[in-house]
């Protein structure tokens, strides 16, 4: 953890591969993950652990495939959301997105379950920033 203020910009500037987070810092046992984002993810689950997001830059929908039926969430620049543990999900953006993400150290980016990850998802509990 570094004992300096982190710029969210310059810790987004540091690189450039979409879909794979990079830790900016922790919070107690959490990671506050960066990412750049387009295209789509993977449907996954993250069994034991919600999955908070909020939105930096751009716009992020994610999908959701919950008991009532599935539904998709449109974040805009400067939203938050939770996924809740346990539940199916895929987040998208049309455009290219800069998203923060808060989850326990060591989850990994695809969750517990998962469809076949594509070449362009890093399957990773998060880089450190270079």
């Amino acid at each position: 953890m570094s004992s300096e203020p982190i710029s969210l910009d310059q810790a987004l500037a540091s690189f450039t591969e979409q879909w794979s987070p990079r830790i900016v810092t922790t919070v107690n046992d959490y990671d506050v993950r960066v990412a750049k984002v387009e295209g789509e993810h993977v449907w996954h689950v993250h069994d034991h652990t919600d999955e908070f997001f909020l939105v930096l830059e751009g716009e992020l929908r994610i999908s959701l495939r919950e008991p009532a039926g599935e539904r998709t969430v449109t974040l805009p620049k400067g939203s938050v959301f939770t996924v809740p543990r346990g539940t199916e999900h895929k987040p998208h953006a049309r455009v290219p997105a800069e998203i923060l993400v808060l989850e326990p150290t060591g989850t990994l980016s695809v969750g517990d379950r998962h469809d076949e990850v594509p070449a362009h998802v890093d399957a990773t509990t998060g880089h450190a920033l270079s």
